[in-house]
C-alpha cells in the first residue's frame, strides 16, 4: 500500500500547539529548542503560551507549524524505531507545509527550514502594506468558474485564484476592493459562501513578488538536497526532487496558485492510497475527504494521535 505524508499550513496554529510533545517526549523538546536557537527566538513559549496575535503574525506561524510537523516525526521515528521515509512513497505540503515535507524528507536541515520560514513569513508580511491586500474563500464555484469570477473583479488590479483546495472551496487573493469585488460577483455566479478571510497578507498572488525576490535570494545560498522521497509541489502538482527544481518551485510558490485538489488527486493516481497529516489540526485530512472518499486519510498531532498511528506504519 502506497502512502505520502502530507504536512499543514498556514490557518492551523492555535495557542498551546505541540505542548503536549514537548511534555511527553524529550525528542520533541530537543527539536523546539533546536527552532528557538536557529532563530534566536523563543518561539517555543509563543506556541505553548501564546499571546494569539503573537502567534498569528506571519513570521511566527510558519515557522511554528514547521516545528510541530517535524516534532511528530522525530516522535514517530523514536517511538516507533522506523524511519519515516521508509513508510512513505511521496510528502507534500500546503504552502508553507512544503518546507517541512522537504525537512522531514532530509532534503533541508532543521535549523534551515527554520531559518528560511521566518524570512519568508517576514517577506511575505512587508511585500504589501497592512489593509491594501486581502483574501476570500469561494465555496461552492469550481477553479474554471472562479477564473472567471477574478478576471472580471480585477479591473486593472490583482486579482487571482491563490489555493484550489477541494471542489468547491477555491481562496482568491489581491487588492483588497478586487477581492470584495470577486466575493460580489461569486455570489452572483451562485457561490454557497463567498466571505472575507482574516489574513494579515494577500498570499499566493502577484503581490507577493518582492516576497518571491527575496526568497529566491535565501534560497539560492541555502542547503537542499534531494529528498529520500519525491515531494509533489503545490505549483505544478507534479513529484520533484531534484535540489534545483525544489529550489525553484519553492520561489513560483510565493506568488503561485497551491494546486492542492491536483496534487491529492496526482497522488491517487500514483496509487496512493493513505494521506498521513503529521502536525497540528486536522484541515488536511477534512480536504482529501472532499478531494476523494476513496483515500483514506488520518492525522497525528498529540502523543494520543501518534499512538493510534505507530501500529499502521508496521
Amino acid at each position: 500500500m502506497k502512502r505520502a505524508f502530507v504536512f499543514p499550513g498556514q490557518g492551523s496554529q492555535s495557542v498551546g500547539m505541540g505542548r503536549d510533545l514537548a511534555d511527553g517526549f524529550p525528542v520533541a523538546r530537543d527539536l523546539f529548542q533546536e527552532v528557538d536557537e536557529a532563530l534566536g527566538q523563543d518561539l517555543s513559549r509563543i506556541m505553548f503560551e501564546g499571546p494569539e496575535d503573537e502567534l498569528t503574525l506571519t513570521e511566527n506561524a510558519q515557522p511554528a507549524l514547521m516545528a510541530v510537523s517535524l516534532a511528530v516525526v522525530r516522535v514517530v521515528q523514536s517511538e516507533g524505531g522506523i524511519n519515516l521515509t521508509d513508510k512513505a512513497d511521496f510528502v507534500a505540503g500546503h504552502s508553507l507545509g512544503e518546507y517541512s515535507a522537504l525537512a522531514a524528507a532530509g532534503a533541508l536541515d532543521v535549523a534551515e527550514a527554520a531559518r528560511l520560514l521566518k524570512r519568508r513569513g517576514q517577506a511575505m508580511q512587508a511585500a504589501v502594506p497592512v489593509g491594501e491586500g486581502a483574501m476570500a474563500a469561494l465555496l461552492g464555484l469550481d477553479l474554471d468558474q472562479v477564473r472567471a469570477v477574478v478576471e472580471k473583479a480585477a479591473e486593472g488590479e490583482v486579482c487571482a485564484a491563490a489555493n484550489d483546495n477541494a471542489p468547491g472551496q477555491v481562496v482568491v487573493s489581491g487588492h483588497k476592493a478586487a477581492v470584495e469585488r470577486a466575493v460580489e460577483l461569486a455570489k452572483e455566479a451562485g457561490a454557497k459562501r463567498a466571505v472575507m478571510l482574516a489574513v494579515s497578507a494577500p498570499f499566493h498572488c502577484a503581490l507577493m513578488a518582492p516576497a518571491a525576490d527575496a526568497m529566491a535570494h535565501a534560497l539560492a545560498t541555502a542547503s537542499l538536497r534531494a529528498p529520500a522521497v519525491p515531494l509533489v509541489a503545490n505549483v505544478t502538482a507534479q513529484a520533484i526532487s531534484d535540489p534545483e527544481s525544489l529550489r525553484e518551485k519553492l520561489v513560483e510558490q510565493v506568488t503561485g496558485l497551491v494546486r492542492w485538489r491536483e496534487s491529492v488527486l496526482y497522488l491517487r493516481d500514483q496509487g496512493v492510497e493513505t494521506l498521513i497529516e503529521l502536525g497540528t489540526g486536522k484541515v488536511l485530512s477534512g480536504l482529501t475527504r472532499r478531494i476523494d472518499r476513496s483515500l483514506q486519510s488520518t492525522n497525528a498531532g498529540t502523543p494520543a494521535e501518534i499512538g493510534a498511528l505507530l501500529p499502521s506504519l508496521g
